[in-house]
């Protein structure tokens, strides 16, 4: 009972390292496992997903034959053994199948959905690729599976297939289980081939775009930076964190209806989205925005992520000045609620594949925030409201298409 437990904390370990990209410290607790039970289709499989993290290719290779032959019948272990060869050859329509089956299976298998999001933008879905991505991060608990597998440009070039007689490793080689981490404290990484590439200018595109792609939430973050560091220069001005409205920044950059409409201060609408009366009012906003910017981004991408979150704080203090024209308003709270809204329609069109619990879900938040505006009268309500279903429509009419998938025959 004791060697049971033991496994399935070090199986749980190697998994959690895995989701957060920590190729090393997953092989080493699959390693410990294998000690433990060297004949565990499981562990080899967590081998060989830690070892593909760390470029160990040829361990790969040898890690996934095990598993198939532990498992000569087939099954959720050896077919995702099975993807993850195919993946070496550069098959990937066929590694896509291969997982898509063990999807069918086990649902609930974080890294499955990971390497689905991977193959579908190996082969051009990156729609698809998105809501996998977003769905093994949900699954993991926020887990992002950064570094778990080789750069697109480096599999798709020239290169023989990563687990061939010409690759990182052969077959040949002994395997027993602990090749795939050295010993239990130090991982062996093999060089990584030399790979065909492009020139150089390309690659640096390339390189770029993996690397923002591997960077879900460098918007967001931006956003809660800048709006950070005005606050930061009003909390100075005006020497209390509590209550800024005596700096003269804030007097500048706060929507002030009365001198819109008089005075023509138009940009007093932009500059309102990042201006905020206290600690407490940044606090809320800046944390709302962490937890639900990072989901717009992946979804729609930065670009129309951050024409949402603008375009909907712009029509929410459009909204306010319409319908409350003596207010003083100020604060992200609108663009934020139109980052809701966008949320919550995609949910709606993609119900079917995120499953339909996540728009319960999204319901009950958006209840509960309007309850607690109309309680309290000094919230923006309009900004609130404008903001949200300018983020429905937005949401809308910016979602990214579905590309049909294509098929092998």
């Amino acid at each position: 009972m004791e060697a049971q437990t033991d496994i399935q904390a070090y199986l749980e370990q190697g998994k959690q390292a895995l989701a957060q990209g920590q190729g090393r410290e997953s092989a080493i607790a699959y390693a410990h496992a294998a000690q433990i039970e060297p004949n565990n289709p499981m562990v080899h499989l967590g081998l060989a997903e830690a070892n593909l993290a760390l470029g160990s290719y040829g361990v790969v290779y040898m890690a996934a034959r095990k598993v198939q032959e532990l498992q000569p019948e087939g099954g959720v272990e050896s077919t995702m053994a099975r993807a993850l060869l195919n993946l070496l050859d550069r098959r990937y329509d066929r590694a896509l199948q291969d997982v898509e089956a063990v999807i069918s299976q086990d649902p609930g298998m974080a890294y499955a959905h990971a390497l689905r999001s991977y193959l579908l933008r190996a082969t051009g879905h990156d729609y698809d690729a998105q809501l996998a991505r977003a769905r093994a991060a949900r699954l993991s608990y926020g887990g992002h599976f950064d570094n778990d597998f080789p750069p697109l440009e480096s599999v798709s070039s020239g290169y023989q297939g990563l687990g061939s007689s010409n690759g990182a490793g052969t077959p040949d080689e002994p395997y027993n289980g602990q090749s795939a981490a050295g010993t239990a404290g130090t991982p062996v990484a093999e060089p990584v081939p030399t790979w065909s590439r492009p020139n150089g200018m390309q690659r640096q595109v390339m390189r770029t775009r993996f690397a923002l792609s591997q960077r879900p939430r460098i918007v967001t973050y931006t956003l809660i930076v800048i709006n950070t560091i005005i606050f930061i220069i009003m909390a100075i001005q005006s020497q209390n964190i509590m209550d800024v409205t005596s700096s003269s920044l804030f007097n500048q950059m706060v929507q002030d209806n009365q001198a819109v409409l008089q005075n023509g201060e138009y940009w007093r609408i932009f500059t309102a989205m990042f201006a905020h009366f206290s600690i407490l009012h940044i606090g809320l906003n800046m944390l709302s925005l962490f937890f639900i910017g990072p989901a717009i981004e992946v979804f729609y991408g930065k670009w129309r992520y951050l024409l949402i979150y603008l375009g909907s704080g712009l029509i929410g203090g459009i909204a306010t000045l319409l319908l409350q024209p003596g207010a003083i308003a100020a604060g992200a709270s609108g663009a934020i609620f139109g980052v809701f809204g966008a949320l919550g329609i995609f949910f709606f069109v993609n119900r079917r594949i995120l499953g339909g619990g996540i728009m319960g879900q999204w319901v009950f938040w958006l209840v509960l925030n309007i309850v607690w505006d109309f309680s309290n009268p000094g919230i923006g309500i309009w900004d609130h409201l404008g903001g949200l279903i300018a983020g429905l429509i937005l949401g809308f009419i910016l979602m990214p298409h579905l590309r049909p998938r294509r098929r092998v025959s």
